[in-house]
């Protein structure tokens, strides 16, 4: 028995020693590579990896993460001239990705339009479109392109009022956009666009036949902007300035990461050319003809068609994908494949069969072509007919490895999702009831507080994403989705949403999830070694704060392939 003992001693310090062995190899393997040029140390870095693990340290060489892991063991890779920056504790997550949004195309409008994201108070709405006429001067237009709902406003959530509007502007035409519901114009719009001429009864009347400001459909709507034509003949160099405005609020915001229509990819590519470039952008590409669904045409999402279907079909097999790069790059067909009715305010089918036989052999042709798809649809009849199109699709072309998603999903049922979890699709979704909803609620009862039903999406088991949509549906800040996500509550606090999900789960569809959708799940969407260093340090911890005050998180520090895009330190020292 001795004898045992003294075997099974040897055994442990053998084992001992080779473990020392290996912990002395790997230090000397580090000590061998090249420094880190940036550790971010003494944190809480919640990593969204595979595990949700959570790390003391981060080290970045170029833009990549080389190694996460304790103080102790990231601090042995400095070099002398290796950047340190001290967390102080403050937590780091990855940075935030978009699965859709019309970022390019709001970049040329950013600093023109007056955005009401996240405004809480009616009593501030209104001075801040005061400031805005102010600062452009009498006879300037003031206008809001949507992304916001009176509902929003905590203190008062009526309708705007004309008299009200005109007295907070009154020598400004004033033209505000609600999400895909109302929009509001003072006197000073009326006259210049003539809408008192105007017959059409979506330009609400009172009882004594007076224009009241309201307008109560996006048609009507799209004749005042166009007839206002403050979203065409942009100023010489707004676009410029104007787009990189927004990124630099984009990065302020914690979004490293969109994807969506790209109307601008020259500009862009410039931008990163110069290094100027802190966001990335996973883009649409349709056939030629395909429209973005652009402002100045009123148009409803992109990627419609070309001008006749023969060129369509032949088209698609010559549509490239993924041949760009980290920065920018095309990564499915989107927003639809023909063009059709699907509006968030239809209440039933409008369709014919035959137009949904010719959805089908569209769709047909992608999966020939072995084309990504992310496809619009937001009320159940049009996911129902959609989905019946993409099953007969998969019987002669499977679609499994394909990566195909809906979009939008505001309707949708727990029957469709198990099918399309059958069909290994994706659901992008993008929560318009975070500013619009109690206007689902008003509008579809009982149902509205299921519009989307978020807790049936993820304990299904289906691979999902958070997204906007933004702009003129919603707004764009990823801590206040991630609000209404956690609380079930929107912009202003009303609770509009009752099945809400846990915060992991939130986060990680904000980030790891929308990497895997573009097939960058090995560069994006977590803190892990090899991954591209694109994070983002938090004024509160995102896992710990209560629920209230996740909307209030703010980037105090974002890094976007191992550059620093925002230093919130660094602009309150300039200022």
């Amino acid at each position: 028995m001795a004898r045992s003992w003294n075997t099974m001693a040897t055994g442990v310090a053998i084992a001992a020693g080779v473990a020392t062995a290996l912990v002395c190899a790997s230090i000397l393997v580090s000590a061998q590579q090249s420094p880190a040029d940036l550790i971010l140390y003494n944190g809480k870095i919640i990593t969204v990896d595979n595990t949700f693990s959570i790390a003391q340290a981060v080290a970045v060489r170029g833009d990549r993460i080389v190694e996460v892991g304790t103080d102790q063991e990231i601090n042995q890779l400095a070099g002398p001239n290796t950047r340190r920056i001290d967390l102080e504790g403050k937590s780091v997550t990855p940075g935030f990705i978009d699965n859709h949004a019309h970022f390019m195309e709001e970049g040329a409008y950013w600093t023109l339009e007056t955005r009401l994201d996240g405004i809480e108070s009616r009593t501030q709405a209104l001075e801040i479109l005061r400031a805005a006429a102010e600062a452009k001067g009498p006879g300037e237009w003031v206008f809001t392109i949507g992304g916001w709902s009176p509902d929003q406003f905590a203190d008062d959530s009526r309708f705007f009022t004309r008299d009200e509007l005109d007295e907070v502007l009154p020598d400004n035409p004033l033209y505000l956009q609600v999400t895909r519901d109302s929009s509001f114009v003072n006197s000073r719009a009326i006259e210049a666009v003539g809408i008192d001429k105007m017959t059409d009864p979506a330009f609400e009347r009172n009882a004594n036949g007076r224009l009241t400001g309201v307008i109560t459909n996006d048609e009507a709507a799209d004749d005042v902007k166009t007839a206002a034509g403050f979203l065409r003949n942009l100023p010489e160099g707004l676009l410029e300035s104007s787009s990189l405005q927004m990124l630099k609020d984009f990065s302020k915001a914690g979004l490293t990461a969109s994807a969506g229509s790209c109307q601008y990819v020259d500009l862009y590519r410039r931008f990163q050319q110069e290094g100027r470039l802190s966001m990335r952008f996973f883009c649409f590409r349709g056939p030629e003809g395909g429209g973005g669904g652009g402002r100045g045409g009123g148009g409803r999402g992109g990627g419609g068609g070309p001008a006749s279907d023969a060129d369509l079909y032949e088209s698609m097999a010559s549509l490239k994908y993924f041949d760009g790069d980290e920065w920018i790059d095309h990564v499915n067909r989107g927003e639809r494949l023909i063009r059709m009715q699907d509006a968030v305010t239809d209440m039933g089918p409008s369709e014919s069969p035959e137009a949904w036989d010719e959805w089908g052999r569209v769709a047909l042709a992608a999966a020939r072509a072995r084309i990504p798809l992310q496809i619009h649809t937001t009320m159940e009849w049009t996911i129902e007919e959609q989905l019946k199109q993409v099953e007969k699709v998969n019987q002669q072309y499977p679609i499994r490895n394909l990566r195909w998603a809906f979009m939008h999903m505001e309707q949708v049922t727990p029957d469709q999702i198990e099918r399309m979890k059958k069909l290994n699709m994706f659901i992008a979704l993008n929560p318009r009831t975070v500013v619009a909803g109690m206007t689902y609620i008003r509008r579809h009862g009982e149902r509205g507080y299921t519009m989307p039903n978020l807790k049936a999406i993820q304990d299904s088991g289906i691979m999902w994403g958070l997204g906007t949509d933004a702009f003129e549906v919603n707004q764009y800040r990823p801590f206040t989705t991630l609000y209404w996500a956690v609380t079930g509550k929107m912009v202003g606090g009303k609770v509009v949403t009752r099945y809400p999900i846990g915060r992991e789960d939130a986060l990680i569809a904000h980030t790891r999830s929308n990497a895997f959708l573009f097939s960058r799940e090995n560069d994006l969407g977590s803190i892990a070694k090899g991954r591209f260093a694109d994070m983002v340090v938090l004024n509160k911890d995102y896992l710990t704060v209560p629920a209230d005050e996740i909307k209030e998180i703010e980037s105090v520090l974002t890094i976007v392939g191992g550059r620093i895009a925002y230093d919130a330190a660094a602009e309150a020292s300039t200022q």
